[in-house]
């Protein structure tokens, strides 16, 4: 039997091994088929655009039924990675990476607009609410109103994160108005007065939580970036307390770093 041509950086026997489905695992072949796949794909050793092996071929070159073969591209098709095109066969569809350019306060729609991209959004759960935890964080009494919101944001109709933020409705009362579809920096500024100064924000590297896992179609956790990022007003109040877990297959962090 003729072994295809090998996916970039990759030779023909590499290949093999690599996605080669591990029997002794409780974990069924198709998913450690769909993950090991999936991970040369975001690695960049599978080059977007290649061509991998038919059904048939794969599963006789692994050893494996042509259905578990099916139902890992099919996951893989699901997850927007793998596409088939007629003749040219099964063709890698590798997610873009998105780099937005930190140090700079710039809410989504920013950003997404900066990379060329169509922001928007889907709003899964609104609540004016009091939290103890969150005021604590905010330094505001216990009994503060705030605005909780919980959505989905999207570029280019492609789930990219989701957001759990926190409005104080002491500092912008307007925002209890707010459709939540647009810009938050741009509606506190331009319908709530409030002269916006600066965040503090960290990046940490998670596992998505399984209502994550469902937001952005994963089978099972996988990384991502968590962003914690507080905004603070000229007045030196924070207005806004915000979690933002981005998928990380198709999101990084880009800093410029200058000399002392």
């Amino acid at each position: 039997m003729k072994i295809p041509p090998a996916p970039v950086d990759l030779s023909a026997s590499d290949f093999l091994t690599r996605i080669m489905p591990d029997k002794r695992l409780a974990e069924p072949s198709y998913r450690q088929l769909t993950n090991r796949l999936r991970a040369l794909i975001e690695s960049g050793e599978i080059a977007d655009g290649q061509s991998l092996p038919s059904e048939r071929t794969l599963a006789e070159m692994l050893a494996l039924s042509r259905v578990t073969v099916r139902r890992a591209y099919d996951e893989l098709r699901a997850q927007n990675v793998l596409d088939t095109q007629g003749r040219a066969g099964v063709i890698v569809k590798a997610p873009p990476r998105l780099t937005p350019r930190l140090g700079k306060l710039k809410g989504f729609t920013e950003e997404m607009r900066e990379l060329g991209m169509e922001p928007s959004a889907r709003l899964l759960e609104r609540a004016v609410a009091q939290d103890r935890t969150i005021a604590s964080m905010m330094n505001k009494p216990s009994n503060t109103h705030f605005l909780r919101l919980l959505r989905l944001r999207l570029g280019d109709g492609i789930v990219l994160s989701r957001d759990l933020a926190w409005y104080d409705l002491s500092a912008a009362p307007d925002m209890e108005g707010w459709d939540a579809e647009d810009s938050a920096y741009q509606f506190l500024t331009e319908r709530c007065g409030i002269a916006l100064s600066h965040s503090e924000q960290t990046v940490e590297a998670v596992l998505s939580s399984p209502e994550e896992c469902a937001a952005f179609g994963f089978n099972e956790p996988q990384p991502c970036l968590l962003m914690k990022r507080k905004t603070y007003a000229r007045s030196g109040q924070i207005v806004e307390y915000m979690e933002r877990t981005f998928r990380g297959d198709v999101y990084a962090c880009r800093v410029q770093l200058a000399m002392p």
